[in-house]
């Protein structure tokens, strides 16, 4: 599948985390998208949440690359909201946390993801859980409405990352902030791989420069951003094969290129006026 717009790839990756969200085979070590027929297998993205308070197994569909619930600094009595929150796994942790004075709100645009995330709310009695069916770039959501916004692994699957940013913005309260885990390269990923449309569904095609996504990050209006973790992620010798020929394969391995999770924080000001208020 060759390259396409942005409304493909967000059809791509709705597909694929439908078909993941209705899937029996939990635990299937897939990460940032399982592996189908092609044989690819994400699982190098994985973290474990073994022993985290709140840590819900049937709410784990391994698609995560971090752990942004612990450098989020999340308080009782918080408002947390989780983009991409799937069927839930980073929510159930975050409502441990808020307690019953606070909220958690998931936001999924895949329908099959929302359903499974409330049915699991459901059988595990959280009342302070709430999802909600939704785009990142244009958030149900008002403003100013969240204390800290978290994310696992799915920023680098929205076409326009500057829209991203400036919704997560929006909804922070003044002071508030955000703490995200994500992929990232350094250096060129290979023509022939971004030209995979199934890969942008594996975190690869999506996945920006570090440099130009902290730059983002920063053009959006986010103060104090720092980042905490950064994990470098050995792409399988089996994808590369899949799309590049030997040669391709040994010029990339040798090139430096790297690709890593990182978790990486950001504050909303206080004070938007320009005023030092």
């Amino acid at each position: 599948m060759g390259c396409c717009d942005s409304k493909d790839m967000k059809d791509v990756v709705k597909e694929k985390y439908g078909q993941i969200a209705v899937s029996q085979e939990l635990g299937c070590g897939c990460g940032c998208g399982c592996s189908d027929d092609s044989g690819m297998d994400y699982s190098v993205f994985k973290e474990e949440y073994d022993g985290i308070a709140g840590y819900v197994p049937e709410a784990d569909l391994n698609l995560g690359c971090g752990l942004p619930t612990e450098y989020a600094g999340i308080k009782a009595g918080d408002t947390v909201i989780d983009l991409g929150s799937g069927a839930g796994n980073d929510c159930f942790i975050a409502s441990r946390i808020v307690g019953t004075n606070g909220e958690v709100i998931g936001v999924d645009m895949t329908p099959q993801m929302i359903d499974r995330a409330k049915a699991n709310a459901e059988k595990l009695e959280y009342t302070n859980v709430i999802f909600r069916l939704g785009d990142i770039e244009n958030l149900p959501i008002t403003a100013n409405k969240a204390d800290v916004v978290v994310s696992n692994c799915v920023i680098n699957l929205v076409p326009d990352k500057y829209l991203a940013f400036h919704e997560i913005l929006r909804v922070l309260k003044p002071g508030g902030h955000f703490c995200i885990s994500d992929v990232v390269t350094e250096g060129h990923i290979p023509p022939s791989l971004l030209e995979q449309a199934e890969l942008y569904a594996g975190c690869i095609v999506g996945a920006l420069p570090v440099d130009q996504y902290l730059d983002i990050i920063a053009k959006s209006g986010f103060k104090k951003v720092v980042i905490h973790k950064k994990k470098p992620i050995d792409i399988p010798e089996s994808l590369l094969n899949e799309f590049l020929s030997a040669d391709e394969v040994k010029s990339f391995r040798d090139s430096g290129v790297g690709l890593f999770s990182i978790t990486v924080t950001g504050e909303k000001p206080a004070c938007l006026c320009g005023c030092n208020c």
